[in-house]
């Protein structure tokens, strides 16, 4: 009888398996297999969960990251989930901070008779988008009733988006379902405007006048198609453009910052260019942020005279 002796350290004994005489050939032809029986003995087994240490500082960081949802604090009512989360949070803050912005400026009976810095900001926006509606919304009368709901949109979505240029912070309008919820809610109230100026006659606008009868129901249905897909393509328009343009200055400000780190002197010299690409794009990111919210209040206007006016 062949004897070999393994001792297993991690469970504290040690086995002797026995083999029989003609297990000898065995052995001398296969050696690997008791090598590889003593070093799965010997060594304990590895959990798939447990994480090599090695790999805790090789974790590449997406530029996707910064648009992560997070909970901040859960809320159950019977089977209904609700959680308050970091989107939340920043529309709150956003909502909070252009109500006490425009508190303080125009307190005391609409402010000064010489208007400082800040006054001025609100009365510069206050004849943009009264402009807006009186170039934009066709009619001598009823026009100035939609100025709230303008002006409204304009300065959240503003307030909102150059918000988001903050570091550390949360771009709300990079996300679909609200920037989706957003343009179909505007969507549906132009539509119940629409229906409320003109009654049903509304409908005509996807039946020109003239047309043959054979060819009315496709031409219904081509028109209510792009009518319908207005809401979309707002939302679509403004969370791409900021979700783009946030995703761009991550991955370029974290290959300058490589590039930085690298301790070489050429590499720092070199980290010159990329430096002043993300400054550039994050000036142009600027841009956009006011552009995105100016489109997207002038798109409402437009919406809204073709439902007033059956244009």
């Amino acid at each position: 009888m062949i004897q070999h002796s393994v001792k297993i350290g991690w469970l504290g004994i040690e086995l002797t398996p026995v083999f029989p005489p003609h297990a000898s050939a065995f052995r001398e032809a296969k050696p690997d297999l008791l090598e590889g029986l003593k070093g799965t003995l010997t060594n304990p087994p590895k959990d798939k969960n447990e994480k090599d240490p090695k790999d805790k500082d090789d974790k590449v960081q997406s530029p996707l990251d910064q648009f992560t949802i997070l909970p901040l604090m859960d809320i159950q009512i019977g089977k209904l989930y609700f959680s308050f989360t970091n989107p939340s949070l920043f529309m709150l803050l956003t909502l909070s901070l252009v109500l006490l912005f425009l508190y303080f400026v125009t307190k005391k009976g609409g402010g000064k008779s010489v208007p400082n810095a800040w006054q001025s900001l609100v009365e510069l926006l206050y004849s943009f988008v009264l402009n807006l509606v009186n170039e934009q919304i066709g009619g001598q009368s009823g026009k100035q009733k939609f100025f709230p709901c303008i002006s409204v949109t304009l300065t959240f979505l503003l307030f909102c988006n150059l918000q988001g240029m903050i570091p550390y912070s949360f771009t709300v309008t990079s996300h679909f379902l609200i920037t989706l919820g957003l343009s179909f809610s505007l969507f549906i109230g132009i539509t119940l405007v629409g229906f409320a100026r003109n009654g049903l006659h509304f409908l005509s606008f996807s039946l020109p006048a003239g047309v043959p009868l054979p060819l009315a129901p496709f031409l219904v249905l081509l028109e209510l198609i792009p009518y319908s897909f207005r809401a979309l393509s707002l939302g679509i328009r403004l969370f791409a453009n900021m979700m783009a343009g946030h995703s761009l200055v991550k991955i370029l400000s974290g290959f300058a910052w490589t590039m930085l780190c690298m301790g070489d002197p050429l590499y720092f010299i070199g980290d010159l260019g990329p430096l002043l690409i993300v400054l550039a794009l994050t000036g142009l990111e600027l841009g956009v942020a006011i552009l995105q919210a100016y489109v997207f209040t002038i798109l409402i206007c437009i919406y809204l005279n073709d439902a007033i006016n059956l244009h």
